[in-house]
């Protein structure tokens, strides 16, 4: 019989470097070392976890590694020759950007988990990107295991985009959530977050918007080429909701989320980008998003509304995402492509970015809640009816809420459609009315198209 003489291609091997092996990065490595097998024989590769670097290496992990392939030098982890992708999965924006851009001047691939370092020097490392020919990943950053990168990116790229909103932080959903269906108070179901390890170690990231916003202004960048500062953007958090306003919002027709707002008015030209807590009609799919779950609502010009749903945070969904973006980066090294973001897709941004300008207040039109702690004797009503009449805007339902023995009592109302200057300066007037005894709580009211 005549021998087979045919040459056999020689199989890539193609390395992994994690720095950072938390929560996220333990459940990377972990689901990693269980498909590596799959995923050689899928990929035609030979996938190599070649190094995690930690903080400190004698700490007990769910997940262990053995010494040789442990450092507590992030910078070796990408200066091995034998490491092609380098995943940052060590948040914070310090050492993350130097890491990340020492990766991408060596014209690394980079996967990341980190919202904060791509909304806060997004710039700069894209500009990396193109000196050095580098690739860089980021589904992981926004929305957990919900690919919405990928929709805006590449299912959905034929879209103009009017409208992106949804429910990105799952730490406030929910909290949110669990004061409505157990009418318990916020300081009790955020203890319960705290122990169950759903907040940052910074707080504030959740509970004020921060990270909510971080993950927005990569949405807006990617959907209109503009970067958003915080000085330009409305961002709030769930401090001051009440049980009592989640309930008095179900009257209303409504339910309390913390939502992230992107719009855009492409005949004027102007976007507007915020995070804030915002009443959402009860019969809306977002409304329904409960617990740690995520759901974005997309707006296109062609698709119409689309929402997405899913898990929005924790060790499985973060690293589905990431894994995802691992599979694309093994794919384009090997076949030379150009998955992830490249030149090309930056300069289509810059194009997409041009003209855009950030919404005056007169422009950001919208409906309102109001909740006010008056004096409780007569007359107090009559004075809040007046400023409104001074800046012609009409209410649209109120409810008066009595505290007998207090001397207090509390009025909830809403709005018709009004700009966000005229509700600012509705504010100023009330606040300065001494009748009313507290800080006014104002939330958005925001009817999506799904």
């Amino acid at each position: 019989m005549p021998s087979n003489t045919g040459s056999l291609v020689p199989r890539r091997t193609i390395g992994i470097g994690l720095v950072g092996f938390g929560t996220v990065g333990q459940g990377v490595w972990k689901h990693l070392e269980a498909q590596r097998a799959d995923l050689n024989a899928r990929l035609g590769i030979d996938l190599d976890l070649v190094r995690v670097a930690v903080r400190d290496a004698r700490k007990p992990r769910a997940m262990s590694v053995e010494a040789a392939r442990m450092t507590e030098d992030p910078f070796s982890v990408v200066d091995d020759p034998r490491v092609h992708i380098v995943c940052e999965l060590m948040g914070g924006t310090e050492v993350a950007r130097e890491v990340t851009l020492r990766a991408l001047r060596a014209g690394k691939v980079v996967v990341s988990a980190n919202k904060a370092l791509i909304a806060e020097h997004g710039e700069e490392i894209f500009r990396l990107v193109r000196e050095h020919g580098g690739r860089f990943f980021f589904e992981a950053s926004v929305a957990g295991g919900i690919p919405i990168i990928k929709a805006i990116r590449e299912g959905l790229v034929a879209n103009r985009f009017d409208l992106i909103c949804g429910i990105i932080n799952g730490t406030t959903n929910y909290i949110l959530s669990r004061m409505e269906k157990e009418k318990l108070p916020y300081e009790t179901i955020l203890a319960d977050a705290r122990r169950l390890g759903y907040v940052e170690a910074d707080e504030s990231l959740d509970l004020d918007g921060v990270d909510a916003f971080h993950k927005a202004g990569i949405l807006a960048y990617l959907a209109h080429g503009k970067w958003v500062d915080a000085e330009h953007a409305l961002v709030q958090g769930i401090r001051k909701v009440t049980l009592e306003d989640i309930g008095r919002a179900r009257d209303f027709g409504y339910r309390i989320k913390l939502l992230a707002v992107i719009r855009r008015d492409f005949r004027s030209g102007w976007l507007t980008v915020g995070v804030y807590p915002a009443l959402l009609p009860l019969d809306k799919l977002l409304a329904r998003v409960d617990g740690a779950f995520n759901g974005i609502t997309l707006v296109g010009d062609v698709v119409g509304a689309q929402t997405f749903v899913g898990r929005g945070a924790g060790q499985d969904a973060t690293a589905s995402a990431v894994i995802g973006d691992i599979v694309d980066a093994l794919i384009a090294l090997r076949d030379g492509g150009t998955k992830g973001l490249s030149a090309a897709d930056l300069d289509f941004l810059d194009r997409l970015g041009e003209g855009v300008r950030m919404a005056e207040m007169h422009e950001i039109i919208g409906k309102f809640y109001l909740r006010l702690t008056l004096a409780d004797r007569a007359g107090v009503l009559a004075d809040v009816y007046r400023v409104f009449a001074e800046e012609s805007l009409s209410i649209a339902r109120v409810v008066q809420y009595e505290h007998e023995g207090k001397g207090t009592g509390t009025v909830t109302l809403s709005t018709y459609e009004t700009s966000e200057l005229v509700m600012e300066r509705v504010l100023a007037k009330l606040r300065a009315l001494n009748t009313v005894l507290e800080e006014p709580l104002l939330l958005r009211i925001f009817t999506p198209e799904t």
